[in-house]
């Protein structure tokens, strides 16, 4: 696995929601047609009239900060995800997996990894397994991919993990012989015919909320991946805040917005 690492470019990289301006494009429309307008100028110029203009804006602003992004930037965060049929392993048999039957019901954490009988490799998919519990209390379904052949993970989960091999888990594990689900996720690196470490948290409705990709000697965080996404969960219950860093469950969460965000400012 060094060997395969030493010729690929560091990469390591986390996706949040897309930075945007604040003011949505129908209210920068809205705007730029009222001041062209002589007989709504003049009451644009009190300070009143703007005042209730600008509050507008900002209710806008707020109703719209988990943005999205455009349909042509998969599978930027903010798309719907890219779907697929393949077969999987689980609980020692062949089963197909399809990301949309997921749509509607629950939460999915997707992560790609290179290859089987590997060495940083189960030490994540053990983990994640380890912990499945407390992901399925939040409604989040675990699925691993890689480019191996179901009868390569079969193989690997029948063996014993102090002999570097994985024993029984408690989510499917995907192949993606033909690199396509790799390629659609874009973590494929083409002349190796294997994938980074891509990390996706995909929401209910389908779309990607989150996304790290890392190179192939960097292991993830289980921890952290299920801060995101109680974080990400948070938000989507409570649309009119958002999470600072570092944000845990219970700790206090901020709005988007120049003046309340001063009452997290001025407590920390």
């Amino acid at each position: 696995m060094a060997s395969v690492a030493s010729s690929t470019t560091l990469i390591s990289s986390t996706r949040v929601f897309p930075a945007k301006s604040s003011l949505t494009q129908s209210s920068s429309v809205s705007f730029l047609r009222t001041l062209s307008s002589p007989s709504a100028s003049a009451s644009l110029r009190s300070g009143s009239a703007r005042r209730s203009f600008l509050s507008s804006i900002r209710s806008n602003s707020r109703r719209s900060f988990a943005v999205k992004a455009q349909a042509d930037d998969l599978p930027l965060v903010g798309n719907k995800a890219p779907d697929f049929e393949a077969e999987a392993v689980f609980d020692q048999e062949f089963i197909k997996v399809k990301l949309s039957d997921y749509i509607g019901k629950k939460y999915v954490i997707l992560f790609f990894y290179p290859l089987d009988f590997t060495f940083v490799c189960p030490t994540e998919i053990t983990a994640f397994s380890d912990r499945h519990a407390e992901f399925e209390k939040l409604n989040t379904e675990i699925l691993g991919v890689s480019v191996d052949s179901v009868f390569s993970h079969l193989a690997w989960v029948q063996t014993d993990r102090k002999s570097g091999g994985l024993g029984d888990l408690n989510y499917p594990l995907i192949s993606d012989v033909t690199k396509s689900i790799s390629k659609s996720f874009g973590v494929l690196i083409h002349d190796q015919g294997i994938a980074l470490r891509g990390l996706f948290i995909i929401d209910k409705e389908g779309v990607i909320q989150h996304s790290t990709i890392n190179n192939l000697g960097i292991g993830r965080s289980v921890d952290e991946t299920m801060r995101t996404l109680q974080a990400l969960q948070y938000i989507q219950e409570n649309p009119d805040e958002v999470c600072p860093a570092g944000w845990k469950p219970g700790e206090k969460s901020m709005k988007p917005d120049p003046k309340l965000s001063k009452e997290y400012f001025s407590a920390i």
